[in-house]
């Protein structure tokens, strides 16, 4: 493996994007200089988070997410 998280990832296990061994070592997101632990998924790339709103749930029952662009910097965190 390296020691660079992935461009793009998500938490979603139905998306394209999913991957359970980068998961695994912990990936953390800085958006804008700061730490955010809701991100379902990130684009390094295209410069955009996708941060779960609050307890709100769609029809399917997944959260409610809105789509916010930026500098992210996604890096492995220290276990």
């Amino acid at each position: 493996m390296t020691d660079t998280p992935p461009d793009r990832l998500s938490i979603d296990p139905q998306s394209p994007y999913f991957d359970a061994a980068v998961l695994e070592r912990n990936v953390g997101i800085r958006f804008k200089g700061v730490e955010k632990t809701n991100v379902e998924e990130y684009c390094v790339s295209e410069g955009w988070v996708r941060v779960s709103v609050g307890n709100a749930k769609d029809r399917h029952g997944n959260p409610m997410t809105i789509k916010l662009r930026g500098t992210v910097e996604p890096y492995f965190r220290e276990t």
